[in-house]
């Protein structure tokens, strides 16, 4: 008994440690969890309003159609515009003829794109997006006719692709718009296959496979998360609980990506990027406005509205975007009709292109995929007083960046760009500390910009790996020899080291400094770049250097297609009969030297003719007592 009674004892004792190592254990997890970054509670994006459930639909959703974008007191108001309003009107012509060139072509099918059903998904949307207007604006059975005959084609496919589901989403938008905006006209068959279709091919595969869009933080998040909000809405008449769930799913999902906008709206992935998620943000909060009559918080999020001063700012006066990360070259010469939804939302004329909507229609050329729903939110806009941006702008975030400007107009004005970030964020390249410089209408500082991705993945290129040793990094267009950086040791920048925004002095002579060690890693101690701008014609970087046994080289590079002098103490830039002066004002014997990359390293490299790359080496050894500041000036004369 006594035995017994001595295990009870070591046993009931066994228990109770084992017990209090196991609530220890979960305190320390449970602190473990919260203090880890992107899982902590003060971590986690504001949130939309959602109050979505079967009964919220029953009750709120609007209950005829259309109520995507559309409403009958919203068509009414646009019907009024195109006549009394020459801006509307103008642009209601190029939807127009848009539409008439879409009567002339061949039916949609099922064609691949390398991985990507997304062409054809992006030309469905355009499609229903230019004849659906055209259909409520002149009732012309032709353009009903062709809405049917493409709506029948895609929703006959075999899937929508959703191994790629922007592919899934973006057609997913284009049938849920469709049958909105001309269901009642169409063949009740024709609607009926559709909106299976929407469940089929559309909303049950986003409940399967890979789903790390529906919380993710780029563009995949809006354009998904909007293409199944409508798709939702519009088959909610035939399952309300699976329409219920998934627009309830989408409105806790979107603010990773609208987070992604703070604090001062600029969109991590660049200008362009901005425009497709952006695009897909404001469609989704101008249906679900129409629908609902709210859009749950979707246009007052933090920073959104702020990012069209990020959109206006990035253009510069040459028509070129600020193009880093994976950016496009140019602003489009149609008008802006994303940009024009903040214009109504907030009456400042500055984000209305007017100029570009008034151009002859015929000039347009092929319109945003968009342009329908544009043109109802074109068709509200009322001026109020313009608001003007500052010529010196910070946008700090996930991919800081600052702008100065001398707020001239025309194309011969003062433009210049320089960043911070990591290469590791989504779209993302080894170019923090880089810039680019516009003056007299030349662009003498560029970045390479962005490349085809299925010319690429076609060859077997592991394009979208981002780890140190990935392929990525092995094109100019992504690593930082490419770029108007640094470099240190010859080495590639360390690929989730992050560049920071330290400092931003505004005013007539602005300066914005970017702490650029962690770039460097054990290569360097501290490494900060500052950008000044002492007057409307040049533009000084200087880079301040804390070497460390293991620093070997720093090399300060610049990349121009201009013609290049080299002379004592710098070069002369030449473009377009015009010329910047060099000047290495802190070393001024050490030569600089020319890097021609015409043809560019790779055959996959994107080609630029006369490209070059400007180099400044300076060994380690030079900086005195390890530390020093390097000072370079680009003069226009």
């Amino acid at each position: 008994m006594k035995t017994s009674k001595s295990l009870d004892s070591l046993t009931l004792s066994s228990v109770w440690m084992m017990g209090l190592m196991t609530s220890f254990l979960i305190i320390v997890l449970h602190v473990n969890i919260i203090a880890m970054p992107g899982n902590s509670i003060e971590n986690d994006p504001p949130k939309l309003e959602n109050p979505i459930t079967e009964a919220y639909l029953k009750r709120n959703l609007r209950k005829s159609s259309p109520k995507l974008v559309l409403t009958p007191a919203l068509e009414r108001q646009m019907k009024r515009k195109i006549k009394n309003d020459p801006m509307v009107g103008n642009f209601y012509k190029g939807v127009k003829l848009n539409a008439d060139e879409v009567l002339q072509q061949p039916v949609l099918t099922r064609q691949m794109t390398g991985r990507r059903l997304l062409g054809v998904s992006r030309d469905m949307l355009h499609r229903i997006n230019v004849l659906g207007m055209a259909y409520r604006i002149e009732n012309d059975k032709k353009y009903l006719d062709k809405i049917n005959e493409e709506v029948i084609a895609v929703s006959n496919f075999s899937n929508w692709n959703p191994s790629h589901f922007l592919d899934v989403a973006e057609m997913s938008m284009a049938v849920a718009l469709a049958i909105d905006w001309v269901g009642k006209d169409l063949p009740k068959s024709t609607v009926e296959i559709a909106k299976d279709a929407l469940i089929e091919k559309g909303i049950n595969p986003s409940w399967e496979g890979n789903r790390g869009w529906i919380d993710g933080t780029n563009n995949w998040n809006q354009v998904c998360n909007g293409g199944m909000i409508a798709a939702a809405i519009m088959i909610a008449d035939r399952d309300p609980a699976l329409a219920a769930k998934t627009i309830s799913r989408s409105l806790d999902g979107m603010p990773h990506a609208l987070a992604e906008y703070g604090p001062d709206g600029v969109y991590p992935e660049g200008s362009t990027y901005w425009s497709y998620g952006t695009s897909f943000s404001v469609l989704t909060s101008a249906l679900l406005e129409s629908a609902f009559g709210t859009d749950f918080g979707i246009a007052e999020y933090p920073a959104f509205k702020e990012s069209a001063d990020f959109r206006v700012l990035s253009i510069a006066p040459s028509g070129w975007y600020y193009n880093f990360a994976d950016c496009g070259d140019k602003h489009g010469t149609s008008g802006d009709i994303t940009l024009a939804w903040f214009g109504t939302k907030t009456g400042n004329p500055l984000y209305v292109e007017k100029e570009k909507f008034n151009q002859p229609a015929e000039d347009m050329g092929k319109l945003h995929r968009i342009a329908g729903a544009g043109l109802v939110w074109l068709s509200q806009f009322e001026a109020t007083e313009e608001e003007p941006l500052p010529l010196a702008w910070k946008g700090d975030g996930a991919n800081p960046i600052t702008i100065f400007r001398d707020g001239k107009e025309g194309s011969d004005s003062y433009y210049f760009g320089g960043k911070g970030g990591k290469a590791t964020i989504s779209h993302g390249n080894m170019d923090a500390g880089s810039f680019i410089w516009e003056h007299n209408g030349v662009r003498w500082v560029m970045d390479p910009g962005n490349q085809p991705y299925n010319e690429l993945e076609i060859t077997g290129f592991n394009l979208w790996g981002n780890c140190q040793e990935c392929e990525r990094w092995t094109l100019l267009t992504k690593n930082n020899y490419g770029h108007s950086t640094l470099t240190v040791n010859d080495e590639l920048h360390v690929n989730n080291g992050f560049a920071s925004l330290v400092d931003f002095k505004d005013g007539n002579t602005p300066e914005a400094t970017f702490d650029l060690a962690e770039v460097f890693g054990e290569n360097i101690s501290e490494a900060k770049r500052t950008f000044k701008k002492p007057d409307d014609s040049s533009l000084v970087i200087e880079d301040y250097i804390k070497a460390n046994d293991n620093t070997k080289m720093v090399t300060w590079q610049l990349m121009t297609q201009a013609d290049v002098e080299i002379v004592k103490g710098g070069a002369i830039l030449k473009q377009d009969g015009k010329q910047v002066k060099l000047e290495n004002l802190s070393h001024p014997d050490l030569m600089v030297s020319l890097v021609s990359l015409d043809p560019a390293p790779l055959e996959l490299d994107r080609q630029y003719e006369n490209l070059k790359r400007l180099e400044i080496r300076v060994p380690a050894w030079v900086l005195e007592n390890g530390e020093g500041t390097l000072r370079v000036k680009l003069t226009s004369q």
